[in-house]
């Protein structure tokens, strides 16, 4: 679906997006398939080139932040330095970005990497290798944590145990970050917000976002759901937004999880009709985390599959049409370029 570009002078940094190469592990997943799967076979291979073209669009999207998601992992290190090879190949394409050869566009600014809180102790060296490998813009983790009982909710790519964020293990890895001055990325369901509540509160100088609005869920059992649980999810988010070092990002409602909309790829649902169904939770979170802890995001291209990156920027813009022009600033540029240390991409 074509659409005029709303506000387009308006300053953006898309601080979640995917680069990977999925093409010989999609057809591995067997018949039949949940829509996540879906989801990627429509964009099996997405780098800088397809990241480019979706960022120059039309909206006026001057920096990224790139978030882990298990790709051009190293096959010869052991297995806890493996994800060191995502942030080498991530920040050769920011080295590519920030050439200039390819426009003003500073992509990759900030990188977001993977390490194994469950190490404990043992997760300390492979942050410092994250760190080196970055060259100055490894920023943080992301340990994913997202699980539910029922394994069709997730589909096969998914395999976090229950309780990850609380369980012993995890946080003594993950204690390792604070001193490290490093940000950590939570996704999780909406059923498992309370763990990231238990979590924040027992480190509350530890910087977490929140990715996704902490995804309700439209599938499998969750099907027909969204607004039985729209008070459960809505108390929850009110609670971590009392947490000083708790961030949101708003997006990930057009993932196939959310089911916002139901039907996939491709099947032009406008910005009106997305901003109407994704109002109450970005402005819930907008509420309860304030402008300069709330961040827009594409979740590029995971969010593919229920609209266009221009579309998908332009429903955003229509919930925020009656924002301030500094609330805009930092709902598009300001959060996400202080949270993620890139200051320096907004000129």
């Amino acid at each position: 679906m074509n659409e005029d570009i709303l506000e387009p002078e308006l300053k953006i940094i898309d601080p979640h997006h995917h680069l990977w190469d999925l093409r010989l592990l999609v057809p591995a997943f067997p018949e039949p398939r949940h829509p996540f799967i879906e989801t990627i076979a429509g964009a099996p291979y997405y780098v800088f080139d397809h990241l480019h073209a979706d960022v120059t669009s039309g909206h006026n999207v001057v920096g990224t932040v790139f978030m882990e998601c298990g790709a051009f992992y190293n096959a010869n290190a052991e297995q806890a330095l493996k994800p060191v090879g995502e942030v080498e190949f991530v920040n050769g394409v920011a080295a590519q970005s920030a050439s200039g050869l390819y426009g003003d566009l500073r992509a990759c600014a900030a990188i977001v990497g993977h390490a194994d809180m469950t190490l404990g102790d043992a997760a300390a060296p492979v942050l410092e290798a994250l760190t080196l490998a970055g060259n100055g813009r490894f920023r943080g983790i992301r340990h994913s944590a997202a699980w539910d009982s029922n394994p069709a909710v997730l589909g096969p790519p998914f395999h976090a145990p229950e309780g990850l964020l609380v369980s012993d293990s995890f946080q003594a890895g993950f204690s390792h970050l604070g001193p490290m001055g490093l940000t950590f990325d939570t996704w999780v369901l909406e059923p498992q917000l309370v763990d990231v509540l238990a979590l924040a509160r027992k480190f509350p100088n530890q910087p977490i976002v929140l990715d996704h609005c902490g995804t309700p869920l439209n599938t499998a059992n969750y099907a027909g759901t969204l607004s039985q649980n729209f008070d459960r999810w809505r108390k929850a988010i009110k609670r971590l937004g009392e947490c000083p070092n708790v961030s949101v990002k708003l997006g990930g409602l057009a993932m196939a999880f959310c089911g916002m909309p139901q039907e996939g790829p491709a099947k032009g649902v406008g910005s009106e009709n997305l901003a109407a169904m994704w109002r109450p939770y970005i402005e819930t979170c907008i509420e309860a985390f304030g402008p300069t802890r709330a961040m827009f995001e594409s979740n590029y291209p995971v969010d593919r599959w229920g609209a266009t990156y221009p579309v998908l920027w332009n429903a955003f813009k229509r919930i925020t049409r009656g924002a301030s022009a500094d609330e805009k600033h930092e709902l598009y540029a300001g959060s996400a370029a202080r949270f993620y240390g890139i200051e320096d991409v907004l000129g």
